[in-house]
């Protein structure tokens, strides 16, 4: 008897709804320098708008709050080899790591993951280092998850020394010295992602100078970056894709930063779907004291999101987004139209593609206001 698969309602959205022709050569596989990415502008009353982002200050109002991802993208990429039974290298290994457990165990994303069953060895070496001696380390799999794995390393190793800087898998090379810096944000302080929030790689000191010239304030908050953020929604039915957990944190200044905001009527501008997944978990799951306009007042906290946000998600800690152009039938697109409308945003992404803007983590970039009710 075979099992029955339910089908989405024909009144709900599909994934295949959030789908549009994207020419491969608009994928960016190098940066620009820092404050010179475009900006494409989608106001609330009105079409949308070219820019530049050092425009940005001036696209915002004196108390308004730009909050961003503090979080730092970890060398968490490794190379080596298989070992057999007599501890000869053989077979490429490459491994993602997530999230140390203790000071020899990690959760990690292994390949190829039909060879790594529990008891395989592997080596692997830093950068500049053979796969023997002091610049390797031998790690053992002790079982596997789903598409995450444990292992256990031989001792307590620094990933920053032995590691390299992930990718990700649509940029079609290996970083290099110059991503050291380009991957990585200037609020990059807290060390824990697999990815960078990509909208925060646009700002430079001196668009920092001008929000402050302009009386715009500027808060963190922490989200580490977990590769589910490249998972594809492979559902017919996007309610069904699943998130993968994240750590965050919002500390004291920043909660208090939001709510200096909210009395004074300014609007919190959340730098990339990692900002907004995260403040929307607090406002939703936190102690939240909702307004007579709907919006929330955030207290500091900690914890995991696994926070999916598609349409007909009521926002409660978010008022403008800042955000780079992303996948076709992602999650984060689901995010973004969310947000401002799926037609909206989808006719804004065609027009983006008809004047060449450059998409994903090294792309241009996108302001949106939420679409009218």
């Amino acid at each position: 008897m075979s099992e029955h698969v339910p089908q989405p309602r024909p009144d709900v959205l599909r994934t295949d709804d959030f789908d549009f022709e994207l020419p491969k050569e608009l994928i960016a596989q190098r940066p620009k320098r820092r404050g010179e990415s475009r900006l494409l502008h989608l106001p609330r009353h009105q079409g949308p708008q070219h820019h530049v982002i050092t425009d940005l200050p001036d696209l915002l109002r004196p108390g308004d709050l730009v909050v961003t991802n503090d979080t730092k993208v970890r060398r968490a990429r490794l190379l080596g080899r298989r070992l057999d039974d007599q501890g000869t290298p053989g077979g490429r290994a490459e491994a993602l790591l997530v999230e140390p457990l203790d000071e020899h165990r990690w959760t990690c994303m292994l390949r190829p993951g039909k060879r790594m069953k529990p008891g395989r060895r592997l080596v692997f070496a830093d950068p500049e280092g053979g796969t023997d001696g002091a610049r390797s380390i031998i790690a053992l799999v002790l079982g596997r998850q789903d598409d995450l794995f444990e292992l256990r390393f031989e001792r307590p190793f620094s990933p920053e020394v032995i590691g390299r800087l992930p990718l990700p898998p649509y940029i079609e090379r290996d970083a290099d010295e110059a991503d050291d810096d380009s991957y990585q944000t200037i609020f990059a302080n807290e060390l824990g992602a697999v990815a960078a929030p990509t909208a925060g790689l646009h700002f430079d000191q001196r668009i920092i100078e001008q929000l402050a010239l302009r009386d715009i304030e500027l808060t963190s908050i922490t989200l580490h970056v977990g590769p589910g953020t490249f998972r594809p929604v492979t559902s017919a039915d996007p309610s069904r894709h699943v998130v993968d957990a994240e750590r965050f944190s919002v500390g004291e200044d920043a909660a208090a930063a939001i709510e200096r905001t909210r009395s004074r009527g300014g609007r919190v501008l959340a730098v990339g779907t990692t900002v907004v997944r995260t403040l929307e978990s607090m406002a939703h799951d936190v102690d939240t004291v909702a307004d007579a306009d709907g919006a929330g007042t955030i207290r500091a906290g900690s914890g995991r999101t696994d926070l999916l946000i598609l349409p007909g998600h009521s926002f409660k800690a978010v008022d403008l987004l800042l955000t780079n152009f992303h996948l076709p039938r992602s999650s984060l697109l689901m995010l973004v139209s969310a947000f401002a409308g799926r037609d909206r945003v989808l006719d804004a992404y065609r027009l983006a593609v008809e004047q060449r803007y450059r998409f994903y983590s090294y792309g241009d970039a996108m302001l949106l206001e939420p679409e009218l009710p």
